[in-house]
């Protein structure tokens, strides 16, 4: 559905109207003016209606539609298309949300696509629309880059929060109480797999975005974007270092079972063998002999009791400074 649409002259907001008129009346006028139309989750006939008006490219129309697509900035023709994850932090489950936008930037024209409910653009509208000289002087393109700009600071905000499970994690770990369990190291893995996914293929989309190369006439937004790159590859460093320490964190915590489990087998085996010799020393007694002395010396069972008891004193002294026990 359209959840918003709007003309933008001299960085002023205008209602709009009927798309290709409005756009006509647009083209004719200032370089920097341009139609804005926001869409979330649209259907195949709603997307096809703004097709008809705009004349997109069929591949990114296609891309469009069908949704979950690889995070990617492309050309098509004189139309700039990005797709870009939206993420969101879920403080009680510690999980990251996905969502999608995918931004078409064409000849006086910006149309935005969001797909689920992450990172809604209500706010980076009304942001624009605050600063109309800055919106007036850059036009369709800065809003590629405030859309850009919000999406990857809401990436560095997931950061600190990943940094902040990995040192939990951590602590459980190594402490002196291992309370950790695999399948929370297993959880988080996988969410900074999902970051990943997010944020590494974005990189050098926006670094081409900021290159004199790029699609971007304005120096000035180069330069923006240029930070927004920078931000960019501070997350990417810090989520592949992320990763290395929780593989290192996995294997260390089986290490830490397998340790575990060994010490228990070595305390199994230390009481199996003081049990072994009463059990010995009982079974040779219970067999049904004919001739054995102790069996008529008054002293002969208390004898035996004793050396067993002797036995086992002896190897559980000797299991203790092994460290058996």
């Amino acid at each position: 559905m359209i959840v918003d649409r709007a003309v933008y002259r001299d960085g002023a907001r205008q209602e709009c109207g009927d798309l290709s008129e409005d756009l006509a009346k647009i083209r004719a006028g200032g370089p920097r003016d341009f139609l804005w139309l926001g869409l979330k989750d649209p259907t195949d006939e709603e997307f096809a209606e703004v097709n008809a008006e705009l004349g997109l490219h069929p591949l990114a129309v296609e891309d469009a539609v069908s949704g979950r697509q690889r995070v990617k900035i492309e050309r098509y023709g004189s139309t700039i298309f990005a797709a870009v994850k939206t993420l969101a932090y879920v403080e009680q489950t510690s999980d990251i949300e996905t969502g999608e936008i995918m931004i078409f930037v064409g000849d006086h024209f910006v149309v935005t696509v969001r797909r689920g409910d992450v990172a809604p653009l209500a706010p980076v509208r009304a942001l624009l629309e605050s600063h109309p000289e800055q919106l007036a002087s850059e036009g369709a393109d800065g809003v590629l880059h405030a859309v850009l700009d919000t999406v990857v600071d809401t990436y560095l905000e997931i950061d600190v929060e990943v940094a902040d499970d990995l040192e939990t994690i951590e602590e459980a770990v190594f402490g002196s109480n291992d309370t950790a369990h695999s399948g929370s190291i297993y959880r988080l893995k996988r969410e900074v797999l999902e970051f990943r996914r997010a944020a590494s293929p974005l990189t050098p989309a926006v670094a081409w975005l900021a290159g004199e190369d790029g699609p971007v006439e304005s120096a000035e937004l180069r330069l923006r974007f240029r930070d927004v790159s920078d931000h960019l590859l501070r997350v990417t460093d810090h989520i592949e270092t992320y990763d290395r320490l929780l593989a290192d964190i996995f294997n260390a915590h089986l290490a830490q079972i397998s340790i575990q489990q060994n010490n228990d087998m070595r305390k199994i085996s230390a009481w199996v063998a003081m049990a072994a010799v009463p059990t010995m020393v009982a079974g040779i007694y219970g067999m049904n002999f004919d001739d054995m002395p102790e069996l008529h010396w008054s002293f002969g069972y208390p004898l035996v009791v004793a050396l067993m008891a002797l036995a086992c004193i002896f190897l559980y002294r000797a299991f203790r400074r092994s460290g058996w026990l």
